[in-house]
């Protein structure tokens, strides 16, 4: 099993900064990829941006220029920066990874935190 834990998030005005910060422990042979997804409230989960192990990036067209995603291989974390954020970008926030155990791959996802943007 694999585990993820997410940390960041909470409430900031519109104009302002949120770092959300996700760990990836337990059953791990080698992670794929990591990122970030969200879902508003009334609408579908949507891929935010995510990383895979080489350093490629790709994000959603609502975010670019706004957020960046890095991660650390060698810790199995993953971190979205994310700036100037608009009241568009209120959303529960989660933690995704794709986890080879060794014995073949899986999606994991983390618990979610609430990201309030608003005056």
């Amino acid at each position: 099993q694999v585990q993820l834990v997410e940390s960041g998030g909470g409430l900031v005005q519109p104009g302002g900064s949120l770092s959300l910060s996700c760990s990836a422990s337990g059953d791990i042979f080698s992670i794929w990829a990591m990122g970030w997804y969200r879902q508003a409230p009334g609408k579908q989960r949507e891929l935010v941006a995510d990383i895979i192990t080489s350093g490629s990036s790709r994000y959603a067209e609502s975010v670019k220029g706004r957020f960046t995603v890095s991660r650390d291989n060698a810790k199995n974390t993953v971190t979205l920066q994310m700036n100037t954020l608009e009241p568009e970008d209120t959303a529960i926030y989660y933690c995704q990874a794709t986890v080879d155990s060794g014995m073949g791959s899986r999606n994991y996802w983390g618990q979610g935190t609430q990201v309030t943007v608003s005056s």
